[in-house]
């Protein structure tokens, strides 16, 4: 089996792709679960995240008990006198949780945001990379 065959088939056997967000809020408004890639280096892992629309300074991400949260949210203020004729893109907040392992170094941990995509670098803890072991 080829590879292009592979990932066809790992893309058919995904599960339906839940979008909008089903937990509770206090700000108006839908949420959306953003679409994420988490691939891993050597040294860390990297979370590319899409946020089309987000304003760096509307990115909250805080790390509690273990938990990576990420909540961006939209400036509706474009939106609002807008008269819609037909929509295909919904508009909305977007939020993501993950639980970060033990393997992770928490305190450097790194978030970068450029043309709608969220990019956070989360770096090994260093006991937890691979060393070689010499024989004596």
């Amino acid at each position: 089996m080829s590879k292009e065959t592979k990932d066809i088939t790992k893309a058919e056997n995904r599960k339906p792709e839940k979008t909008e967000y089903a937990g509770e809020r206090t700000v108006p408004g839908k949420y959306y679960i953003p679409k994420t890639d988490i691939a891993e280096t050597e040294k860390s892992l990297v979370v590319v995240m899409d946020v089309p629309g987000v304003r760096k300074e509307n990115v909250n991400i805080t790390l509690e008990n273990n938990n990576l949260e990420v909540d961006a949210k939209i400036d509706h203020s474009p939106y609002e006198n807008l008269n819609p004729v037909y929509t295909e893109y919904n508009v909305g907040h977007y939020t993501r949780r993950f639980t970060v392992s033990n393997i992770i170094d928490t305190a450097k941990i790194d978030a970068n945001l450029s043309d709608g995509v969220l990019t956070l670098t989360l770096p090994k803890a260093e006991e937890s990379l691979p060393r070689k072991i010499e024989i004596k």
